[in-house]
């Protein structure tokens, strides 16, 4: 009975391979064409030891772009070249230069590139770099010789200097003018109604003095040091990850997967995945299968020695599962359920018991 199962598991159609059959003649330091049958791909399995080496491996895209360190600003707006400013004098002198005692508004002006404005009977001044108090204070102070009783009142209008442009990915992009030195990107994004509600994984994208930082959205949600102070001039939008991996073999399922998260390991991309197989899949050869491109090669220490590399992950030892829960995932990654020893003859044993049943 044994031998005629055995013989019909053999026949039977498989979906997946089995471990030796996908490494086969792997060999990652022999040469090309040396003699023997030698494929272009380096095996590794990925565990305690490994670890440190692997994830370092062609970081790339989204977890390669750095984010600046949030740093406590004054609330204050600082003025700036562009900025238009509303002056409006308080005098109670009957006599006032101004014309009668009372309230003088002035005609806004705009800080020129200079950093000054014109203030009548002081002439032209810098305000540029001061709070708009001491802005205020000051005019007061220039203008107590020519009117003892003056008081100033001041407003700032954000210009250009003191605006960030949500430029895209929100619900409400524009030109946003920053009330104060401390608004965070949250607020702005608050302002701006969030992110789309179509993106699956939204990433920030920050692009300040020539240099692009990024962060995935949810990152930024649940840690609040990386809510950064926006600046004046800042060009922030927000984009999908478009980062996918696929399934093939004895998995929970064979599909193509976005990435749900920036930081995505390979046992949350197994569990995503609903798992292996129970029936046919081997827990031990679980195969991450990657490309990578020619100038991320390096040594094996430095970088991977050949393009293609296939990782290994046990699920069925802790330190398998540990490090698979470190071992990042990246763009384009194939994960590969390898097929038990035993699947064909469990396939062909429930055949056998189906027909059996069938016939009685």
């Amino acid at each position: 009975m044994l031998a005629c199962l055995a013989l019909a598991a053999c026949g039977l159609p498989r979906g997946a391979g089995f471990q030796s059959e996908v490494l086969a003649a792997s060999n990652p330091f022999a040469p090309l064409g040396a003699d023997g049958e030698l494929y272009d791909f380096a095996y590794y399995e990925v565990n305690r030891e490994t670890l440190p080496v692997l994830r370092n491996w062609g970081i790339s895209g989204l977890a390669n772009l750095p984010w600046p360190t949030a740093q406590r600003q004054p609330s204050s707006l600082i003025i700036a070249p562009g900025d238009t400013v509303q002056l409006t004098i308080w005098d109670a002198e009957e006599n006032s230069i101004f014309g009668a005692a009372g309230v003088t508004p002035i005609q806004p002006t705009e800080v020129d590139p200079a950093g000054r404005i014109f203030v009548p009977f002081i002439g032209e001044l810098r305000v540029a770099g001061m709070a708009p108090s001491t802005a205020r204070q000051r005019i007061e102070e220039e203008l107590v010789m020519t009117v003892p009783s003056a008081q100033v009142q001041l407003v700032v209008e954000a210009g250009r200097a003191n605006t960030a442009n949500l430029a895209a990915g929100v619900t409400a992009p524009g030109l946003y003018p920053l009330p104060q030195r401390d608004f965070s990107i949250l607020e702005l994004f608050s302002l701006a109604g969030g992110p789309d509600p179509t993106f699956n994984s939204p990433q920030v994208r920050l692009v300040r003095d020539g240099r692009t930082f990024g962060i995935g959205f949810d990152q930024l949600l649940q840690t609040p040091s990386l809510n950064i102070a926006v600046r004046g001039g800042d060009r922030i939008f927000v984009v999908d990850d478009e980062r996918q991996f696929i399934t093939l073999g004895a998995t929970g399922s064979q599909s193509i997967f976005d990435f749900p998260s920036a930081h995505f390991t390979a046992l949350e991309a197994i569990a995503f995945m609903g798992g292996v197989n129970a029936g046919t899949a081997n827990p031990e050869g679980v195969l991450i299968l990657r490309n990578y491109h020619a100038s991320q090669l390096g040594d094996g220490l430095t970088g991977p020695p050949r393009e293609r590399v296939v990782f290994l992950i046990d699920l069925t030892s802790a330190d398998g599962l540990f490090s698979a829960g470190d071992f990042p995932l990246q763009d384009g990654d194939l994960i590969y359920g390898t097929e038990s020893a035993l699947g064909p003859f469990l396939a062909a044993l429930g055949l056998t018991n189906s027909v059996t049943s069938t016939l009685n």
